[in-house]
């Protein structure tokens, strides 16, 4: 196949990059835009690899944005060719991080390639960031390039993630928003005792059971057009000693909200905290807000986008906001519109992973008619 899409992602999925290693991709990357005139920059932190490359000095500033790591391999003598290798079959391409997702770090950089070779004075600016901390801890990743970009006064008019949004084919789907997540560790306190003195001791378990009842039948919003309404899960619960004869000092419990822009975590906070209060528990809670939700609704971005996907692929496309959370929860701190746009998620993060061959030049196709739409004007 020759298409240079293809032979770009073949490149940098050579590239061994089990998060948070890069293991050259941005260095290729790099190679590529510099003799567009863009101006690259490295904001590297604790071994974690970070681009940001910029063509422009003007508004507006359309940025793609992406990871170069990837998820770990699992057991090498499941993969029927070796991940790093990639191979194509039965018009297929095979490898680590073909979806999800170097065959979109690829597409965007030949799209821009496409535009600026139709378009080299086109007006505003177009930029890069790509970090290697998505898949890890994204603590010295995506995170600290916006903490950068904030500190010197620059924001974004559009980004495009290529997290791969697509559900059963390409452009099928894309995302204009997440939602936030908000986790809690929870402590009631009791007093430990002989099973067969109850009245000694104060059960944590039996205590805490009618509040953990109200909160799960809580109805904490309706969520709105883009969101489903807010969840509230517990995920872990401990307590007791293992013994069968004691009655234990404490439960611990482990919860997540995954919410809209329809609550805040703050009023969610307290909302929890007032049903623990009504029930009369002695308790300790710890809070760890990881990602705010984000929306971008219907606009300039979210048009054009729709319309590429109709002009390339023949689709209507669908805005959602499902899944877990992306980078775009940092990036959503200094950009006006962002969308998520990418190929089928069905093998991201398997054994096997691997993108329809065909999808490749589509995908550049989007983003390029994108770039048309949004930055020839």
């Amino acid at each position: 196949m020759s298409d240079p899409t293809f032979e770009l992602a073949r490149q940098i999925i050579a590239c061994p990059s089990v998060t948070p290693e890069d293991g050259g991709c941005m260095e290729i990357i790099a190679a590529r835009l510099k003799p567009l005139g863009f101006v690259i920059e490295f904001i590297n932190r604790n071994g974690v690899t970070n681009l940001w490359a910029r063509r422009g000095t003007t508004a507006p500033l359309f940025v793609f944005a992406g990871h170069t790591d990837v998820v770990p391999t699992g057991p090498l003598d499941q993969w029927t060719s070796p991940p790093f290798a990639p191979e194509v079959r039965d018009g297929m391409l095979y490898g680590r991080g073909t979806a999800d997702m170097k065959s979109s770090v690829a597409a965007s950089v030949t799209a821009v390639e496409a535009f600026i070779a139709a378009h080299p004075e086109h007006p505003g600016s177009l930029a890069f960031l790509l970090t290697s901390d998505e898949e890890g801890d994204a603590t010295d990743g995506t995170v600290i390039v916006v903490e950068a970009l904030k500190a010197r006064g620059e924001s974004l008019d559009f980004c495009i993630i290529g997290e791969p949004t697509s559900v059963d084919t390409l452009g099928d789907m894309i995302k204009n928003g997440r939602r936030g997540s908000l986790s809690g560790t929870l402590t009631v306190k009791g007093i430990q005792c002989h099973i067969a003195y109850p009245e000694k001791g104060r059960n944590p378990i039996h205590e805490a059971a009618p509040a953990l009842a109200e909160l799960a039948a809580t109805e904490w919003d309706r969520g709105n057009e883009y969101f489903p309404p807010t969840t509230w899960q517990v995920s872990n619960i401990h307590g007791g000693t293992g013994a069968t004869n004691v009655i234990p000092g404490q439960l611990e419990i482990k919860f997540n909200f995954r919410f809209s822009t329809a609550s805040t975590p703050e009023g969610l906070q307290q909302r929890l905290l007032g049903i623990l209060d009504k029930h009369s528990l002695d308790y300790d809670i710890k809070w760890t807000l990881g990602a705010r939700p984000f929306l971008t609704g219907r606009g300039p971005l979210a048009d054009a986008a729709t319309t590429a996907i109709r002009e390339v692929c023949g689709i209507e496309t669908e805005l959602s906001t499902t899944g877990g959370t992306s980078d775009g929860r940092f990036i959503a701190e200094i950009c006006k519109q962002m969308l998520e746009i990418g190929p089928v998620n069905a093998t991201s993060h398997k054994i096997d992973e691997c993108i329809a061959l065909e999808s490749l030049p589509k995908l550049s196709a989007i983003y390029r008619s994108i770039l048309e739409q949004l930055m020839t004007a």
